[in-house]
């Protein structure tokens, strides 16, 4: 095992390892499970287009055939090292690959329980994974099946770990800078004021108590509106005004006159 033979990203929550090798997983858990539970790891797809097809090997490498000991099948992306125990299964409902081992506690002085994965196919393998990102998905299962815990992780095969470990880290900080860089400015007051309006022209509620000044606001606001669809305001009479006509009121003083006459 070499030491740049696999490398892990936690920023990215990543691993780069290469073809064929063996990649230490450690496994810890808060409570032992019961006797006779198993640790299944199955490779899915991570883009939502891609989820419901098999992650396999390509035609290349499954002609290869299987692993060192000839246990696991051709197919099989995901291969356990060193545990004779490790059995590989197809999904009779989502034809999904799977290898499973017997839990085991941690030996005397660790926390963890170590497994050593291999991943039999490059990212790149067209036929295989042909670029497609997967996740590998960790499953601590109880005797009878059930789910006790789970994890996951993304898995990058490549030919040089340590290099696409540090090119993805740093885009992935160039798009972090970039992201708080583009984001726009806090709206101030100003900005967030709608822009003016002509003041003829716009448009305003009003709510009137009463069905009497209701009546009063509604006869002025028709006589104001006759008046500007002519198109000009009254014209001033040259001639001598008869006792009693006067000029039209204002709505001010109209509006003056109608509450102090008005009885509730």
């Amino acid at each position: 095992m070499g030491i740049f033979d696999f490398w892990y990203s936690p920023a990215l929550n990543k691993l780069f390892c290469r073809l064929a090798k063996p990649c230490p997983v450690q496994v810890r858990v808060g409570v032992p499970p019961p006797p006779g539970a198993v640790l299944r790891a199955v490779a899915v797809y991570k883009k939502s287009e891609h989820v419901a097809e098999v992650v396999r090997r390509c035609p290349h490498h499954e002609r290869a055939g299987g692993g060192p000991d000839g246990n696991a099948p051709a197919q099989h992306l995901i291969r356990v090292e060193g545990n004779p125990q490790a059995r590989y299964q197809d999904d009779e409902t989502t034809k999904r690959h799977s290898v499973a081992v017997p839990y085991e506690p941690p030996e005397v002085g660790s926390e963890c329980t170590t497994v050593l994965y291999n991943f039999m196919c490059n990212s790149s393998c067209m036929g295989g994974m042909n670029r497609r990102p997967i996740l590998t998905i960790l499953t601590l299962e109880g005797p009878g099946g059930q789910i006790l815990g789970r994890r996951c992780f993304e898995v990058r095969v490549c030919a040089c770990p340590g290099r696409d470990r540090r090119h993805e880290e740093e885009t992935q900080r160039k798009r972090g800078g970039a992201k708080r860089a583009l984001s726009p400015p806090a709206e101030t007051p100003e900005s967030s004021k709608k822009p003016m309006q002509d003041p003829e022209s716009e448009i305003f509620l009003l709510q009137v108590r009463g069905r009497k000044r209701y009546e009063m606001f509604r006869m002025v606001n028709e006589a104001l509106e006759r008046t500007y669809d002519r198109g000009a305001a009254p014209q001033k009479s040259k001639g001598r005004r008869p006792r009693g006509e006067g000029r039209v009121p204002r709505g001010k003083k109209l509006l003056l006159k109608a509450e102090s006459g008005e009885s509730d």
